[in-house]
């Protein structure tokens, strides 16, 4: 499995340590908290809302250089949305990657 990397988001922000910054304060602040929404859609098996949770969270998959992972959840999302969760645990091993990642940003 591909790990997260700030590479794209360092390319983004240039010489800018204050936007690179930024974007890793909402990172490390946004994430677990869709995170937790989405656990709780998925407990609730509310396919629907958790699909709508997974749609926000694709643009940080992505931002953090998980290319292969951003078409796994894209394709979660899809299924969700047609009421399937067969790609939940691939989804949830992506999630776990990439909370212990951003808990090491400083």
């Amino acid at each position: 499995m591909e790990n997260p990397n700030l590479d794209y988001i360092e390319k983004l922000a240039g010489d800018s340590k204050e936007f690179k910054s930024k974007i890793i304060d909402i990172l490390k602040t946004e994430f677990p908290e869709e995170n937790q929404q989405y656990q709780k859609a998925i407990a609730e098996n509310d396919l629907k809302q958790a699909a709508q949770i997974v749609h926000k969270m694709n643009h940080k998959i992505s931002i953090l250089g998980l290319e292969k992972s951003f078409l796994i959840a894209k394709k979660h999302e899809s299924n969700l949305n047609s009421n399937s969760n067969n790609l939940q645990h691939d989804f949830e091993l992506i999630l776990e990657k990439i909370a212990a990642y951003i808990q090491e940003l400083k």
